[in-house]
């Protein structure tokens, strides 16, 4: 346990810190944008791109932990969609609970997995994530546009158009083409990856706004404790009904234990959601996974 925490406190430190810098102003308003911009384009992708395309293929376990990974989020887009019939959502409402409860925190995830099981960890959670990014983003994008009848083709460009699912995708084919990284593009890859996760922590703390958590208690309350508690719960039954092994076991429950992604908030607020519900799921996860997570994994082993 003591491991544990000394593990996880220093991310939500970094949270926090984004948080006071943003509050202090410092370096100004226009850097957070912009940081948030060069992580998103540049520095993440570099991680997920570096990850994949020298993660082993070779694990048996792989096709499984995939499996565990599909089943899980249809589960949980399944609980969604009854709710919605039973309780008339419009789409802008639907959207934000549906990113509250599917979507996470991929810079606190790959962080966490980091800290806890270094690069064997960080290759299994890119290869999740591979599966994870592009179906979320398409049951998030459908959730928020679902009164609209968009098409296909609307439905699928911002997904095509991710630089996070461009990146796991290039990493998975250089690996597969069995392609070396040549020169010292490795060690440039590396070095752009690790400035990744600390910058992408502070931006997560710089996004939250505590203001937007009043009015909404009910829809707060049930949605975060399904996303953190009800979720990887779920993701662990799913992983002792495939029996898979203890490490891919608990990157996965980590995975569904982590608050909502910050990026929801901007796609709520692109296709007309509720920006409002979406920004107090965001902050009050984000809170309150500063419990949840380590109970959580301590709780699973």
């Amino acid at each position: 346990m003591t491991d544990l925490l000394q593990a996880l406190w220093p991310l939500f430190a970094l949270i926090v810190g984004g948080y006071g810098l943003r509050r202090w102003e410092f370096p100004g308003d226009a850097f957070w944008p912009a940081a948030e911009r060069l992580n998103y384009f540049l520095l993440f992708p570099a991680l997920l791109f570096h990850s994949l395309a020298t993660a082993p293929l070779d694990n048996p376990a792989l096709s499984r932990l995939a499996l565990a990974v599909l089943v899980g989020l249809g589960l949980g887009w399944a609980s969604l969609l009854v709710g919605r019939r039973l309780r008339g959502w419009p789409a802008g409402r639907f959207g934000a609970l549906a990113q509250g409860l599917l979507r996470f925190n991929t810079y606190l995830g790959l962080a966490a997995v980091g800290s806890l099981f270094g690069q064997k960890g960080l290759a299994l959670a890119a290869l999740m994530l591979a599966l994870m990014v592009p179906t979320v983003n398409l049951m998030s994008v459908w959730a928020l546009t679902a009164e609209r009848g968009m098409g296909l083709r609307a439905l699928l460009l911002p997904v095509v158009k991710n630089p996070l699912i461009v990146a796991c995708l290039a990493g998975a084919l250089v690996n597969l083409a069995g392609l070396p990284l040549p020169g010292g593009s490795e060690r440039l890859l590396s070095l752009l990856a690790a400035a990744s996760l600390p910058l992408g922590l502070l931006c997560v703390g710089a996004a939250l706004r505590p203001r937007e958590l009043g009015g909404e208690w009910a829809a707060l309350a049930w949605n975060c404790g399904l996303r953190l508690l009800a979720m990887p719960v779920l993701a662990w039954g799913v992983a002792l009904a495939l029996d898979l092994p203890a490490l891919e076991r608990t990157v996965l429950v980590l995975f569904f234990a982590l608050p909502t992604a910050p990026t929801a908030y901007v796609l709520t607020r692109q296709l007309g959601g509720d920006g409002s519900l979406m920004a107090g799921l965001i902050t009050l996860q984000t809170l309150l996974g500063a419990v949840s997570l380590p109970l959580v994994l301590i709780l699973a082993g």
